[in-house]
C-alpha cells in the first residue's frame, strides 16, 4: 500500500490498482465534478505537473466517449487521453476506457459511496496485463494525490 496525502493506493493482483480517497461532499457533487467538462477542467490535471487542459468533452452516458486533450509549455504538440464509457450509473459507478495506450490502455472504474455527507471514492484500474499493471504501480500516486486534493478543495467551493 502507497499513501500521498488523504489518497491510499493499494495493488489488488497483477493486474489491478485501486485509489481510495473520502471526499466531503456529497456523491451527487463528486459525480457531477466527474461528469461535467466545464467542472472537471478546474480540477483533473495536477498544478505541479505545468500543463493545462486545452479541450475536454465528455459525453457522460454508457456507450459515450471522452477525449482530453493536455498541453504543456515545453511540449511542441498537445497530449490527448480518450476513450470509451463502458457503463454510467448517476451519483455511484463510472467505467471508462483508456485507448490512448492502445492494448495496454487499463479500464477505469469509479464507485462513489455516500455516507453521512460524505463520499468514499474508490478507482480502480485494471490493466490487460501484469507487466502494464507494474509499470503504472512505480508512478502509482505521483500526481493522483494532488490531482484529488484539487477535487477536495474544488468541492469544499461548491453549493451542498
Amino acid at each position: 500500500m502507497k499513501t500521498e496525502g488523504k489518497t491510499h493506493f493499494e495493488r489488488k493482483s497483477d493486474r489491478e490498482t485501486v485509489a481510495t480517497r473520502t471526499f466531503n461532499a456529497p456523491a451527487r457533487l463528486v459525480f457531477e465534478a466527474w461528469s461535467k467538462a466545464d467542472l472537471f477542467k478546474q480540477w483533473w490535471m495536477p498544478k505541479s505537473m505545468g500543463a493545462t487542459i486545452v479541450s475536454c468533452t465528455l459525453d457522460m452516458r454508457t456507450g459515450g466517449s471522452y477525449r482530453l486533450e493536455m498541453k504543456h509549455p515545453s511540449a511542441p504538440n498537445t497530449m490527448a487521453f480518450f476513450g470509451k464509457y463502458l457503463e454510467v450509473i448517476p451519483g455511484s459507478r463510472i467505467v471508462w476506457t483508456n485507448e490512448e495506450s492502445g492494448d495496454q490502455g487499463a479500464v477505469t472504474t469509479v464507485t462513489l459511496v455516500e455516507k453521512d455527507g460524505q463520499t468514499l471514492l474508490s478507482m480502480s484500474e485494471l490493466y490487460p496485463s501484469k507487466e502494464a499493471c507494474d509499470e503504472a504501480w512505480e508512478g502509482m500516486g505521483e500526481g493522483m494525490g494532488e490531482t484529488f486534493d484539487q477535487l477536495d478543495a474544488f468541492l469544499a467551493t461548491q453549493k451542498r
